[in-house]
């Protein structure tokens, strides 16, 4: 049952300078835009508002992101947007592993590489292990260099990609052991719910025995990158987000307003059963409801 929500947005503007939106199911659906995305995103913008991307699609780096939101007509720049493949570097950063001169185990797509390598880390795994396949008769050679390994979404897992990152966190001395982030579902078409990147995290918990330090939502680290780059204050910031168990946990844990819309993961019932960490301050139908038409603000 279906009820009709719409917030009121003129209030909200008021209370907030800057706005962190997810994208997929908040602006997006696959490569199909949310109706009135782009309007919304125009008004905030011309309202002097701070408009920011976090998503905890971990496949495309900033540069590959740009180019997706300007092909669905959407208004956004590279410094704009926080990827969970950006989180994960930003940590690899934070805690000056360059410096170590190691090496990182990618299981994901070639976002992670782009933005750990940005860093001028060396990554192996990614999509060049996508073929490879483990030796029943033969150890598998593994690279004592390797002092983390990433695990984000990957359309081409793999046993051997399985295995490797195994391997290293188990034998290798205190490899890290990261997560760009724990989505156990996402949209990949509007019709259908597809198995998210923390199938991917998980099958490595499984074979490890150990829990990722996780770079994405609902982690902190996001925040703390954007609040301090961008002079921001937590209480004004506005979290617009699908999900409970990310979006409007991470605003929640972290200050923000929390605004959830309901053209994503969430239905009705399971925001009934929200319970006080992930219940939103807001609801609304849709992104395009923050566009308030001849407002007199």
């Amino acid at each position: 049952k279906k009820k009709n929500r719409k917030m009121n947005a003129a209030a909200l503007l008021d209370r907030v300078s800057a706005f962190f939106f997810d994208c997929d199911g908040v602006l997006w659906h696959g490569d199909t835009v949310i109706p009135g995305a782009a309007e919304a995103l125009h008004f905030l913008k011309n309202k002097g508002k701070k408009v920011f991307f976090v998503t905890n699609n971990s496949t495309k780096s900033r540069a590959a992101y740009v180019h997706k939101f300007r092909q669905l007509g959407l208004p956004a720049e590279e410094q704009e947007i926080y990827s969970s493949s950006f989180a994960a570097a930003a940590y690899l950063e934070r805690i000056k592993f360059a410096e170590t001169k190691k090496k990182v185990y990618v299981v994901g797509e070639e976002g992670i590489i782009d933005e750990i390598s940005a860093l001028g880390i060396e990554c192996l795994g990614g999509p060049a292990d996508s073929g490879k396949v483990v030796s029943y008769t033969e150890e598998t050679a593994v690279d004592k260099d390797v002092g983390a390994v990433v695990v984000g979404y990957d359309r081409s897992i793999n046993y051997y990609k399985i295995n490797y990152a195994n391997l290293c966190i188990n034998d290798n001395d205190r490899c890290l052991f990261i997560a760009t982030n724990r989505d156990a579902r996402t949209h990949l078409v509007p019709s259908q719910m597809a198995a998210g990147g923390g199938s991917m995290v998980g099958a490595i918990v499984g074979c490890t025995g150990k829990e990722p330090i996780v770079a994405g939502k609902p982690s902190s680290l996001l925040v703390e990158v954007l609040v301090e780059k961008h002079n921001l204050k937590p209480s004004q910031i506005c979290m617009v987000g699908d999900r409970l168990d990310t979006d409007i946990l991470f605003g929640k844990s972290n200050g923000m307003v929390t605004l959830l819309v309901m053209t994503g993961v969430t239905d009705e019932a399971l925001l009934a059963q929200a319970d006080a960490t992930c219940k939103p301050d807001l609801v609304t139908h849709s992104v395009a409801d923050l566009f308030v038409p001849q407002t007199k603000m």
